[in-house]
């Protein structure tokens, strides 16, 4: 069963597109098959996974906090480099860019392990940016067996 996360939400997405007035596409799977999970809904999960352990811990700071995935950002002024999030303090908005965090090592030896804490620290760092914390301080706990 998929928990869904209601402070995570997808934008500038298009799932179940219809091409051509055909209506939506079939499961690549078909009906024996566990459904195909895509690296967009991995990284939502990871992000919504996250995000819901840290307002645990941190209730009050991130009370009404929403925290939101693209794809990419759509900023005309953006550096040279590109953000892998976005912080909107007045807006209580974390927007985390999917494309660029998914990027941030190039090293094909990735597994689904390296892939899930390259995205755990992004939004750490986020939040951390968020409420101006260190990021290692929002929850000193979490890997100090390692």
């Amino acid at each position: 069963m998929r928990r869904k996360h209601p402070t995570v939400t997808p934008v500038d997405r298009a799932r179940g597109r219809s091409r051509h007035g055909r209506g939506g596409r079939s499961s690549v799977t078909g009906p024996d098959l566990a459904p195909v999970i895509t690296r967009a809904e991995t990284f939502d999960r990871i992000v919504g996974d996250t995000a819901h352990y840290l307002v645990g811990l941190w209730p009050d700071e991130l009370a009404g906090v929403v925290f939101q995935v693209a794809d990419m950002p759509t900023d005309q002024t953006l550096p040279d480099r590109l953000p892998r999030w976005r912080v909107d303090r007045d807006g209580r908005r974390v927007t985390l860019f999917r494309v660029p965090v998914e990027r941030v090592t190039r090293s094909p030896e990735k597994d689904d392990t390296d892939r899930r804490v390259i995205v755990e620290t992004a939004v750490f760092r986020a939040v951390g940016e968020l409420i101006d914390k260190d990021p290692w301080d929002l929850a000193p706990d979490r890997y100090r067996h390692w």
